[in-house]
């Protein structure tokens, strides 16, 4: 039953970081795209660490605080930095797709400007 856990874990997060690598190549510009990235991340490898570590934990024998401190930081960091990295790419003035129906930073930025 174990194996079956393990070889879930692991095709769920592969499924994740595969879907997510495609959502970067074809979404339109670098908000969507660094959206994916950041759930492939956060999703895919969480799983595929999870799976090693329950590998490690009932087929070795072996606790890995390393792999659970992996974990605790993918899913801490990955978000943050994805948030980040788009909030600073509004501020240096990259375009949103011409698909986009509803700017709301835009909107909340001149509402505290005035």
């Amino acid at each position: 039953m174990i194996d079956i856990i393990i070889s879930l874990l692991l095709l769920i997060g592969t499924f994740f970081t595969f879907s997510g690598s495609l959502g970067i190549i074809r979404f339109p510009d670098v908000y969507t795209r660094l959206h994916a990235a950041t759930k492939a991340a956060t999703l895919g490898v969480a799983g595929v660490l999870l799976g090693a570590f329950f590998y490690l934990l009932f087929d070795q024998g072996i606790v890995s605080g390393k792999l659970l401190i992996g974990i605790v930081f993918v899913l801490m960091t990955a978000p943050i930095s994805g948030h980040m990295i788009s909030r600073a790419a509004y501020n240096s003035g990259v375009q949103l797709t011409q698909h986009t129906k509803h700017d709301q930073l835009n909107q909340d930025t001149r509402r505290t400007t005035k």
